[in-house]
């Protein structure tokens, strides 16, 4: 594949320039090399030359890895290649493609290894294996030996040698001055233009100095920009065949695929399913302790402590939601970006972290309820009436699953994520209605209980608990004011607050595909 850039600017919507009038171009089966000072514009370009041409015919590695780090390798790959591969590739189609680029790039002996057990080479060799997979014409790589020791970025360099041998283009940056020396050529950019196209040994006179490390303390305003008639090329040359147009993989199948994915990662990572399993447990055993029992009962001499419990109730569905959500997708956002790419959709990404989450969230409710009941924090009441309280605590959690995996679209890394979480806990517990009821808030609080799924939760959960009842025929003295200062919060079906849980849910949802479909498009250009 040949890649031409001819006349080629990107300005920014504020008006700051990021490349003016760049003429590039690369020959069939060469290795360009795009270097110069940060801020010059090089992974600009890459990502402009990469722009535009079919799925599968071109591979892109962004700096961050690629690949999942819980897997083993081959795993990680395999799952890729069911994503990329036509819709329909046969098993033994798939586990070729596998075994191919893992001996492309010499990672046979670690097909067995989880990735983040490997090198940071090895770990790069595998992110290029997984865009290999589809045989591409062209591969671009933003960085590639970032990070890595001259060693491990010198035998990087190799591979990528032998690939242009079989015909494969590769344009890569690189802010080394010893990875230009591997490249048949180097578009040296500063400020945005394109000062020199040609072969490294060439670049420093074309500066008017004697080393590569020199080029990059000159003035561009002093150097007369020089580029090559024609490409250098390498030969013999064997041009991919052209990439042939197929049908990627389908939504249902994408959505089954990610979800057994997602499934994997979560049961190979030990501490993630330690802790998806055992917090619910601790926090049902806390509630047990925190709480005495008859709360319930008639003649319960504090009937304030079954609104806490309810409280409670709602807010461990919530809080078991959020964390669930939270690192869910700022974890792979590198791998969600270079699959958006190619073939993958977000709905379907989405719907495979609800499909893997929601039966978890609803095994952690279950227990809480069954733990409560068990130890008498909870009364003996009809079926029907826990079945209202399950359906309110997995409605509460669903909603909350969904503002985690918004806020995880809106972070960049783990860390804000982290930072997020009491900044989202904080509002749901001041202004869900428990400690100081709706009707006795300011009306700035009030406005804003509104948009807490929490409080929706609490009231339902006190709805299908019956707490008015209790509360208006109980022989504490203190049951009708406690009663009347809540007004009418718990007057009413439950229906009402799941109405309001699956709507908060719904709009969560769509917002998260929003950030996710804006994080994954070049925008401001």
């Amino acid at each position: 594949m040949r890649i031409e850039a001819r006349g080629l600017a990107v300005r920014l919507r504020d008006g700051r320039e990021l490349l003016s009038g760049v003429d590039v171009a690369v020959a069939p089966g060469a290795m360009l090399a795009i270097a110069g000072p940060s801020g010059a514009g090089k992974t600009t370009l890459l990502e402009e030359l990469a722009t535009g041409h079919p799925a599968g015919t071109i591979g892109f590695v962004p700096q961050d890895d690629i690949v999942h780090l819980d897997l083993p390798l081959a795993r990680t790959l395999g799952y890729a290649a069911r994503l990329q591969l036509p819709a329909g590739s046969p098993r033994a189609e798939v586990e070729a493609a596998v075994a191919r680029v893992l001996d492309a790039l010499g990672l046979e002996q670690l097909a067995g290894q989880r990735v983040g057990s490997l090198s940071g080479g090895e770990r790069k060799r595998a992110s290029i294996a997984v865009e290999l997979l589809t045989r591409p014409r062209a591969l671009f790589l933003d960085e590639p030996t970032s990070g890595l020791d001259p060693a491990a970025a010198a035998r990087l360099l190799g591979v990528l040698r032998e690939l242009t041998g079989s015909g494969t283009t590769v344009v890569l940056t690189s802010h080394n001055p010893s990875d230009l020396a591997h490249a048949d050529e180097v578009a040296f950019l500063m400020g945005g233009r394109l000062l020199y196209q040609g072969p490294s040994a060439q670049l420093p006179a074309a500066f008017g100095v004697i080393s590569i490390e020199e080029v990059y303390g000159v003035d561009p305003a002093t150097v007369v920009p020089v580029t090559a008639a024609e490409p250098t090329t390498r030969e013999p040359v064997e041009e991919s065949a052209p990439g042939a147009a197929f049908a990627p993989v389908g939504a249902v199948r994408q959505w089954w695929l990610l979800t057994r994915r997602s499934t994997a990662i979560l049961t190979h990572n030990r501490l993630s399913a330690a802790v998806a399993v055992g917090s619910p447990l601790m926090i049902a055993v806390m509630f047990a302790m925190l709480f005495r029992p008859h709360a319930f009962a008639p003649g319960s001499d504090n009937p304030g402590s079954s609104a806490m419990i309810m409280f409670w109730i709602a807010f461990g569905a919530f809080f078991f939601g959020l964390t669930y959500g939270l690192l869910q997708i700022c974890t792979e956002l590198p791998i969600v970006r270079r699959e958006r790419r190619t073939v993958l959709r977000l709905g379907p990404y989405l719907a495979s972290k609800l499909t893997l989450l929601l039966p978890v969230l609803a095994a952690a409710n279950a227990l809480l309820l069954l733990v409560l009941r068990a130890t008498d924090r909870l009364p003996g009441a009809a079926a029907s009436v826990y079945g209202s309280l399950f359906v309110t605590t997995l409605l509460a959690s669903a909603s909350a699953l969904t503002l985690g995996l918004l806020a995880s679209a809106a972070v960049s890394d783990p860390g804000q994520a982290t930072l997020m979480l009491p900044l989202l806990c904080f509002p749901q517990v001041l202004f869900s209605g428990a400690f100081v009821p709706v009707p006795q808030m300011g009306a700035v609080g009030s406005g804003l209980s509104w948009a807490m799924t929490n409080r929706w939760a609490y009231e339902a959960l006190g709805r299908g608990i019956g707490l008015d009842t209790l509360w208006a025929h109980g022989s504490s003295p203190l049951g009708p004011p406690l009663l009347a200062s809540y007004g009418r919060t718990f007057t009413g079906s439950a229906a009402e607050g799941w109405a309001w849980l699956g709507g908060y849910g719904l709009l969560f949802l769509a917002g998260a595909w929003l950030v996710l479909a804006r994080k994954c498009r070049r925008t401001g250009r």
